[in-house]
């Protein structure tokens, strides 16, 4: 298997959405990833404990980015539930997932909040990186992002991707093909947005362009005109819905019912290193989680993360949708949607390694791996459910269990998670290589 360190670039109308090779991109806006594996060197933040059964280490910082599924992690600070189990913990916002990603490879931060896709391609390797093996032995919420469309589109194009194709073949014949946008070429919002147009016959390297830009910025790119659709978390598809900049064309929950979306990810060093410290940080976000899902607690939820110190956006923008109550900006109005993000119910926190496959089965359909990859070796490797069944037998938590079900997307195209090879050929569109 050979990993792919370019994809094909597209014409752009403006200098935000530059075209840039997949390498380029995935270095994103932060430091380049060769200093800042060279920085895995150098005396971390995390401050040693005086031994015994507690926690190796007990002063940690995590990364977040500006977007609500970042709230496990404020909370368990807000609410002393890493206090609880021995960690001094503090999180720190980031601009970008690069941000993120160069913080934890470095050792700047410890553990962090984080695009599933993205632990799995700094462990693979994708884009032309030295790999970074990296863990995750804990899933932060499920469901809860969208598509969001410029204005001009309203009335043209809903959930249903296929509308839209022949307004992609005509931008494109015109010479200027029409832009979107993700947060991180191998995180989530890119693998969402490409399966949803996709589906519509859009090639997502060959009739568009698709460009990187931070979850912040996502708003103010379609105002000015630089984007035509994006995929992000919330709060920034309700504030493009409120201000009437674009309208929500499908949330990301009607593609895939309760898919995996961020989750808390470690270098494989630290938890190696210090097993004691990262299950209790587990313990600690476990408690968060239930105070989170009992959804009493999120106009509470949404004081807090509203602050500039970590999404800095009105309160009433990003209650709405924590509770289910989605305005998707066009004539479908305001419903309410029983699949709005969680954080702890339905199982949503165990590790399972089908979400792994599947995610690696999208890298190998869109040429960022070339051949077949080890799909058993890496996701045992990243996911880590014997650091998630240890901490939360070690606190009487049963709940979590693993699931090896196929699962059926939107499409009515079902992933069996024993042949991800043969799921990941299947489809029409695609830019698969060797």
């Amino acid at each position: 298997m050979k990993m792919n360190s370019n994809t094909s670039s597209n014409p752009s109308r403006r200098g935000l959405l530059k075209s840039a090779a997949y390498g380029m991109a995935a270095l994103g806006a932060g430091i380049p990833l060769a200093s800042a594996i060279s920085g895995c060197r150098k005396k971390t933040a995390a401050t040693p404990s005086a031994g015994g059964t507690g926690p190796e280490v007990t002063d940690l910082k995590f990364g977040m980015i500006a977007l609500t599924d970042c709230s496990p992690l404020v909370i368990a600070e807000k609410k002393g539930f890493f206090k609880k189990y021995g960690i001094n913990g503090v999180v720190e916002k980031k601009g970008n997932w690069a941000a993120i990603r160069d913080s934890l490879t470095s050792g700047e931060i410890q553990g962090t909040h984080m695009l599933i896709g993205m632990p799995l391609s700094l462990t693979m390797g994708i884009g032309g990186a030295k790999p970074v093996p990296m863990v995750i032995p804990w899933l932060l919420n499920r469901n809860g992002q969208s598509i969001s469309l410029t204005k001009a589109l309203k009335g043209k194009v809903k959930a249903d991707p296929a509308p839209l194709k022949p307004i992609v073949d005509a931008a494109k014949a015109s010479g200027k093909p029409m832009n979107f946008a993700m947060t991180f070429p191998t995180g989530t919002h890119a693998m969402w947005i490409r399966y949803w147009l996709a589906a519509g016959g859009i090639h997502p390297d060959n009739d568009i362009g698709l460009k990187v830009v931070p979850p912040p910025n996502m708003f103010n790119g379609m105002q000015s005109g630089e984007i035509d659709g994006f995929c992000v978390g919330e709060p920034w598809n309700a504030k493009t819905a409120a201000e009437g900049v674009g309208y929500t064309a499908i949330n990301t929950q009607d593609i895939w019912k309760d898919h995996p979306e961020k989750v808390l990810a470690f270098t494989k060093s630290f938890a190696d290193a210090n097993p004691r410290t990262v299950k209790a940080v587990l313990k600690a976000v476990h408690e968060a989680s239930v105070w989170l899902d009992d959804v009493k607690n999120r106009p509470e939820l949404c004081e807090i993360i509203s602050a500039t110190g970590y999404v800095n956006c009105p309160k009433e923008l990003i209650l709405g949708r924590l509770q289910g109550q989605v305005d998707y900006g066009d004539d479908r109005g305001k419903v309410t949607d029983p699949n709005y993000m969680i954080f702890s119910s339905r199982n949503c926190n165990y590790p399972q390694l089908k979400y792994a496959a599947w995610f690696i089965s999208q890298f190998r359909r869109w040429g960022m791996v070339e051949g077949t990859p080890d799909y058993a070796g890496i996701s045992r490797q990243v996911m880590r459910p014997d650091l998630y069944e240890e901490a939360m037998k070690e606190i009487g938590y049963t709940a979590g269990v693993a699931d090896e079900k196929p699962e059926t997307l939107f499409d009515n195209i079902t992933f069996d998670p024993s042949k991800p090879e043969e799921y990941a050929r299947s489809f029409k569109v695609h830019a698969m290589k060797g």
